[in-house]
């Protein structure tokens, strides 16, 4: 899968502080901090995939909002997610009962 990290935005005014670009082949990936009106920080996590309905583009859109109370158990839970996902693909164990490769890079959400 072809990845691309790029860091877009830096803000100064309210709501958009700071947004982040992945673009990882068919899905772009969008990390925006924004404020509050109180200035707390909450994180939302956008997945977008462009397709095609009647020859026309279009973009799915999918989005997690993630408030600063959350923050530390929601990268404990990734950080060992990728962990795991490591571990496995360093010890050649698949979940699936086939011999399929353990090539998590062509993994696709939609088979999920």
């Amino acid at each position: 899968m072809d990845k691309e990290r790029k860091e877009e935005k830096h803000y100064d005014k309210n709501q958009e502080v700071h947004s982040t670009v992945v673009r990882a082949g068919k899905r772009t990936y969008f990390f925006d901090v924004k404020a509050t009106k109180s200035n707390d920080l909450y994180l939302t996590v956008t997945e977008s995939k462009k397709t095609f309905q009647d020859g026309q583009p279009s973009y799915q859109k999918h989005k997690i909002f993630l408030y600063k109370e959350d923050f530390e158990k929601f990268s404990e839970a990734l950080n060992e997610a990728f962990e795991k996902i490591t571990e496995l693909k360093e010890n050649g164990n698949s979940t699936s009962s086939d011999s399929e490769s353990t090539d998590f890079s062509s993994l696709d959400f939609e088979d999920l």
